[in-house]
């Protein structure tokens, strides 16, 4: 019987029918794409641009989910993505479906959530579509964003030898983080600055299968301490039948940055972490990448196991 089909297969048969536009810097397989446009001058214009539809029942439920927080929640995972390519956020357009039900009260909190933080980020909000079924609510934000003077960091540039490092702790979302976190975008934008980042993404699908992402497009393996990840408070305090490191590993919607960096860099970093309104970035250092293609969990016994992409995959029914 042949393996359940999940979104990455339909995306890779997407891939497969497309070929490489003139203006597509960087085009499907990152966290933004990143377009060029010729301008007077010699040089191009160049604008990152990413897009994430959310749906209620999948990515959150009304309740225990607010109107408002949906709506942060929205433009926040967008800006992650921004920012998983260091990137600075400047403008979005808005798509939503409302039910036809209470569906002009729930747009209204929802574009209160969606204003404080494109207020929060300094994100223009330039327009979008309104459509109104018997469905329940969905909801697509596009950003535009623009490179620093260093231009892009891809997921594919991570090479042996490398750090993997990370900001904040794992498992969050099983507490609601994934309702109210913060995109880490002056994060990036500092760690950019100071340090040359070789690969870097947001975490959304769960930390394995982000790494995962990073591996595939960067041709490398990698080797992850089990005892050097940070796992969050809740997700330590869980008691159901996954261990709070497994709830790191694979939860997802943590939306921290997962990146690496030279050895140097990665101590340089861990020595002086660069602040973020006076506070220090919290960092990790939690493996390493190596050649081959492998990927293994090392315990704190120094045993290694294989480890899979764990995390979130939106997947099919049906056969082939």
């Amino acid at each position: 019987m042949a393996p359940p089909q999940h979104e990455f297969d339909f995306i890779g048969s997407i891939c497969r029918k497309l070929t490489q536009h003139p203006r597509l810097a960087i085009g499907i397989g990152d966290d933004a794409a990143l377009v060029q446009f010729p301008c007077h001058s010699s040089n191009l214009a160049e604008c990152l641009v990413t897009v994430d539809m959310l749906m209620e029942g999948v990515d959150f439920t009304i309740p225990p989910a607010t109107p408002r927080q949906i709506g942060w929640k929205s433009l926040a995972v967008n800006l992650s993505d921004i920012a998983a390519m260091a990137g600075r956020p400047v403008a979005c357009v808005v798509s939503v479906s409302l039910p036809r039900k209470n569906g002009f009260a729930l747009g209204q909190g929802l574009m209160d959530g969606i204003v404080d933080c494109a207020d929060r980020f300094g994100v223009a909000i330039a327009g979008g579509d309104t459509n109104t079924w018997e469905g329940p609510l969905v909801i697509s934000i596009t950003v535009l964003g623009e490179p620093t003077n260093k231009g892009p960091v891809r997921r594919s540039g991570a090479v042996p030898g490398d750090w993997i490092m990370a900001t904040g702790s794992f498992g969050g979302s099983i507490a609601g983080k994934h309702l109210d976190f913060t995109p880490r975008v002056a994060e990036a934008l500092a760690l950019h600055d100071a340090a040359a980042l070789h690969a870097m993404i947001d975490v959304s699908d769960g930390l394995a299968a982000d790494l995962w992402h990073i591996l595939d497009e960067s041709r490398v393996g990698a080797t992850l301490d089990a005892a050097a990840i940070p796992i969050s408070a809740p997700a330590a305090a869980c008691r159901d039948d996954k261990s709070p490191l497994e709830h790191a590993l694979s939860d997802g919607e943590d939306f921290e940055l997962l990146f690496t960096v030279s050895a140097a860099e990665g101590q340089a970093l861990l020595k002086a972490p660069p602040l973020i309104d006076s506070v220090p970035i919290p960092l990790s250092h939690i493996g390493e990448i190596t050649t081959g293609r492998d990927c293994f969990l090392k315990s704190p016994e120094g045993k290694l196991t294989p480890l899979p992409a764990l995390g979130w995959k939106h997947g099919f029914d049906g056969a082939r």
